[in-house]
Formats: structure tokens, C-alpha cells, sequence
């Protein structure tokens, strides 16, 4: 089960800034544009969504035995114009740096994420949104021995 609680900052002034406490313990701030303190729920979400593949696609190549030296998702996210503002396009991009990584792998770890393991992205395309993964290796330099 998932748990957390969300609570009004300020609650006696015209602020709309919350902070959110996971059940594991974990605090973040939210806001909106207006307060811009902290992220937007809706943004958390993208984010949420990049967390949940990366974790799965590190996980993977390294079950693979790829030599990862470096791993970022990059993620962009267009919205319905009217409420409620789900995602309709999202674009996920991975860099992976690393020691001769083969691009099979890297392409099965997407897929797997995509299909079977992420939470997230599986809830995210459920409600309809176009994903898009893309990925990029970055040919480390060998480390030097002596």
C-alpha cells in the first residue's frame, strides 16, 4: 500500500503551498506557478514517471552486466488543453555513458520497462497519452591500468 499525507503550508493566507510527506517519511514541497516554492503535482508526476523507468532500466543492464558509468532520463510531457490536463504525448529520452554497451541491451531494457515493470508509465498510457522512448550511449573512456 501507498501512503502519504499532504499538508497546507500557510493555511491562513492566499498561498496554495503544500508539503507532501511520503509513507516511507520522505518531504517534498508543492506549489503552483503563482508560488513557485516547490514543484507541481503534475510535475512530480513526469517526474515520478522518469524515476520509476530509470530504476527499472539501470536495474536491467546491470543484471545484463553493461558497464554503466553515467545514466540520465530526460522527460517532456504535453497536457490536454482542458481539465482535467492529462498527459497526452510524453517523450522519455535516456543517456546511458558507459563501457562498450550494446544497444540490444539497452533497447530490451527500455522495452521491458515500457511493457511489463514501470507502474508509472503503465498508468500513464492507460489514460490514453502517446510515450516515446528514445536512448543515446555514450562511449566511455576505457579506465587506464597500470
Amino acid at each position: 500500500m501507498i501512503q502519504g499525507n499532504v499538508t497546507l503550508t500557510q493555511p491562513l493566507s492566499s498561498s496554495r503551498q503544500f508539503v507532501a510527506v511520503s509513507g516511507t517519511g520522505h518531504a517534498t514541497v508543492l506549489d503552483d506557478g503563482n508560488g513557485d516554492t516547490g514543484a507541481k503535482p503534475i510535475e512530480l508526476m513526469a517526474l515520478g514517471m522518469a524515476g520509476c523507468t530509470a530504476f527499472d532500466v539501470i536495474n536491467i543492464l546491470r543484471k545484463k552486466r553493461q558497464q554503466v558509468t553515467g545514466y540520465s532520463v530526460k522527460i517532456e510531457a504535453d497536457q490536454a488543453v482542458d481539465p482535467p490536463q492529462v498527459f497526452t504525448k510524453v517523450r522519455i529520452h535516456h543517456i546511458i555513458t558507459g563501457i562498450d554497451v550494446q544497444a540490444q541491451a539497452v533497447e530490451d531494457a527500455i522495452k521491458l520497462s515500457e511493457e511489463k515493470y514501470c507502474s508509472v508509465g503503465v498508468m500513464v498510457q492507460r489514460s490514453g497519452a502517446e510515450v516515446h522512448a528514445t536512448y543515446e550511449i555514450v562511449q566511455a573512456p576505457a579506465p587506464v591500468t597500470a
